[in-house]
């Protein structure tokens, strides 16, 4: 009698474990299937990105052109002054005007800088493609967020990084990040969602912690798989 009352707790544990690891790939899977799909999210090779931030009372124009998985180059105007960060695959190098502490001239990218550079070449977050990336994703629970019902995942990167975000349970696509950003967390809003050749993009973010305040973004133009110069990421040579 003892023995079957155990199969049966076993059992049922198992299936319950099992249901909740089917229902984090059902949450994931219809993720994918808002953001466009993966065979479109596969065919993309460049994204360039024209976007207006608003921080501190300053209106600063940026441009970001991306090629997934290996470049990187975000250019900023500051006051008059340009601003440039690029990620060439596992280096950086940056230019900053001497206004922000730089000298004018390339420099190499600090290392906990690069590393969140780097994260940025994967453009469609850590929830796509998550088991070949070596990611691990649990359901946390369903909760509200600004009154929306949102499904709060922590995603544990393959590098040991901890992401919290949640997904709106109606449109299944990426409301708010949570993050450690060198020793603080920072808070990442994504808002109204833009469809650009099937795929969906945010068009706005809020980005915040409490050293910086809030950083907003909005989206002016994404162009996709454009041809891209490979040279624009190659560090000057003085």
């Amino acid at each position: 009698m003892k023995t079957n009352r155990l199969f049966v707790t076993l059992f049922a544990a198992f299936v319950s474990v099992s249901a909740y690891a089917q229902t984090v790939d059902e949450i994931v899977d219809k993720h994918v299937a808002a953001l466009g799909g993966l065979d479109k999210i596969s065919a993309i090779t460049t994204i360039v990105t024209e976007r207006s931030m608003a921080i501190q009372g300053m209106e600063i124009p940026s441009k970001t052109i991306l090629v997934v998985g290996k470049y990187l180059r975000t250019e900023s105007t500051v006051m008059g002054n340009s601003m440039v960060q690029v990620v060439d695959g596992t280096t950086g190098w940056m230019i900053l005007p001497t206004m922000m502490g730089g000298t004018g001239e390339p420099q190499d990218m600090p290392a906990d800088q690069l590393k969140q550079q780097i994260g940025q070449l994967d453009p469609f977050g850590s929830l796509v493609n998550y088991k070949e990336k070596g990611n691990k994703v649990e359901l946390v629970g369903k909760e509200k967020l600004d009154k929306k019902d949102v499904f709060h995942l922590k995603v544990t990167t393959k590098d040991g990084q901890a992401i919290d975000q949640f997904l709106d349970a109606n449109t299944y696509l990426l409301s708010k990040l949570k993050v450690d950003v060198n020793g603080q967390e920072a808070e990442i809003g994504l808002f109204d969602y833009k469809d650009v050749e099937g795929i969906k993009f945010p068009n706005a973010m809020d980005i915040s912690n409490d050293q910086m305040g809030v950083m907003s973004l909005i989206t002016n133009k994404i162009t996709l798989n454009s041809k891209v110069d490979d040279s624009l990421f190659k560090k000057p040579v003085k």
